[in-house]
């Protein structure tokens, strides 16, 4: 049952306030920081209450304003958005404290700036989470697009201006070459752009022309550039050049995320299960991913820099979301829906321990890590929990992705991609163990030495350590999410 309430609209609220006080409080440090953690609070309090009445059966539905018949500027809370919405802004504290440690270790300038963004960022992360319709997802994906450009380009040199312009071209180049035509397309085939509550039947006619639906589905995949599908993935491993705590933002809570959100959102609740299936497109979609988790994962194997591995790492990962939905499949859907959460804790926990290495030793190359496990023990076994996780070793929370994606692909009775996903785990240990073994098992590198190197500010192990615990509490416990999952597919 559908409940109209302004509660979809509450995190968002939230999070504008926050951005204006953290604004109006630039010339006080301490007053500018907890503004953020109390927002970044309230928005994942705001977003919790809604539970209850999703696991009921019930979703919320809250309309901002209609613009034409058909074209709406509406929320829309279901089980799918509540794991994106829970996510972006749970994550969201975790980076806040991370950030605060971060930010005074380096005494990064333009912190007000940075704050500011990084909220917005997250804004709309919840717009794209709750969206009712084509119309507010695409308007808040460009919101996160923008505003996440001066967090990528922050260290305003020629290294940051050159990867916050391919930033900018590849997402910006992507939505209005390609997002943009499909969801006028869209329009024009089906008289609306909101979503439908039938994942099955979607919202297309079903005497729609097959082409012009063949066409208006490719153009959305690859429309949505921030799930960094190849060959649309290049502006991922050059936005690196932003501050740890961005890339973590990048990775873990809000960009890429968006993106595959917004796959699984169109796949399930524009197109419909049935759809895809009678046009193939669910299979085909199933092998372009397995391709960029492949690819990526090779590549990944090739890179001596801590962050440019762990970014080709998310390329990879994040086709595991793509891949399960598009296999069209209970258990499929569920392991790719399920991973937006894993990857999430898990990934996060990464690039932390990344920034928390270089905030301690400023050391990037994973080659000269050798012996550092010593000098950081909390931060390089946080990594090594992170690792196994999106290795898929049980009990840690990737294990639960794969084993479902897994199952998907043996219901289909799909072997190249049961073939596919055994290959991965294989790739995925191979560029994730070197790291752990150099850090705790292999003899220290030439003029190597622990004198001086420690832990980073608490304020950034902290969280690290905590998001790498929660990773295992997930895997042992994953029945919140599954729950969520379920109630949407029913």
């Amino acid at each position: 049952m559908a409940i109209e309430s302004i509660k979809p609209l509450v995190p968002i609220i939230i999070v504008f306030v926050t951005t204006i006080l953290i604004m109006l409080t630039k010339r006080r440090e301490n007053l500018r920081e907890a503004w953020s953690v109390a927002g970044s609070v309230l928005t994942f309090l705001s977003v919790v209450s809604m539970v209850p009445a999703i696991l009921g059966g019930h979703i919320y539905t809250y309309t901002i304003s209609t613009i034409a018949p058909g074209i709406s500027f509406s929320l829309r809370v279901d089980g799918l958005s509540l794991v994106f919405g829970i996510i972006s802004s749970f994550l969201w504290i975790f980076a806040t404290f991370y950030n605060i440690g971060y930010m005074r270790s380096l005494k990064e300038h333009a912190q007000t700036r940075y704050y500011a963004c990084f909220a917005v960022a997250i804004l709309g992360a919840q717009g794209v989470s709750f969206s009712g319709s084509l119309f507010s997802l695409y308007l808040f994906y460009e919101i996160i697009t923008i505003f996440t450009y001066p967090l990528v380009a922050h260290h305003q040199d020629e290294e940051g201006y050159a990867g916050g312009k391919k930033y900018l071209v590849y997402l910006m180049g992507t939505s209005k070459g390609l997002l943009l035509p499909a969801t006028v397309l869209t329009y024009v085939l089906t008289g609306t752009l909101d979503f439908s509550r039938d994942i099955i039947n979607g919202v297309f006619p079903r005497d729609v022309n097959a082409l012009w639906v063949t066409v208006t589905y490719w153009l959305f995949l690859f429309g949505f550039a921030k799930a960094a599908i190849m060959p649309f993935h290049n502006w991922l491993p050059s936005a690196m050049v932003a501050p740890t705590p961005v890339s973590a933002l990048l990775h873990a809570v809000a960009v890429v995320k968006a993106g595959v959100f917004c796959i699984c959102r169109v796949l399930l609740s524009t197109f419909g299960i049935g759809l895809l299936q009678n046009l193939n497109l669910g299979i085909w979609t199933a092998y372009v991913a397995s391709f960029t988790i492949i690819t990526a994962s090779v590549i990944a194997l090739t890179k001596d820099d801590l962050k440019a591995r762990l970014a080709y790492s998310t390329v990879s990962q994040l086709s595991y979301v793509v891949l399960g939905v598009a296999l069209l499949d209970p258990a499929g859907i569920t392991g790719g829906i399920i991973h937006i959460a894993n990857h999430g804790f898990s990934k996060i926990t990464l690039f932390f321990c990344a920034g928390a290495i270089y905030v301690a030793t400023h050391k990037k190359k994973i080659s000269d890590m050798e012996g550092i496990g010593y000098a950081m023990p909390v931060t390089m076994g946080a990594f090594a929990i992170a690792s196994l996780s999106m290795i898929g070793v049980p009990p840690v929370a990737g294990f639960v992705s794969k084993w479902y994606l897994l199952n998907g692909a043996l219901e289909i009775k799909n072997m190249p991609i049961v073939v596919v996903l055994m290959a991965s785990t294989i790739l995925n240990a191979g560029y994730f163990a070197p790291i752990t073994i150099k850090a705790f098992f292999q003899g220290r590198s030439p003029g190597w030495s622990r004198d001086g190197i420690r832990e980073a500010p608490m304020t950034m192990v902290i969280p690290l350590a905590l998001a790498s615990l929660i990773s295992v509490a997930i895997g042992i416990f994953p029945q919140f999410f599954m729950e969520i999952i379920g109630r949407f597919l029913r």
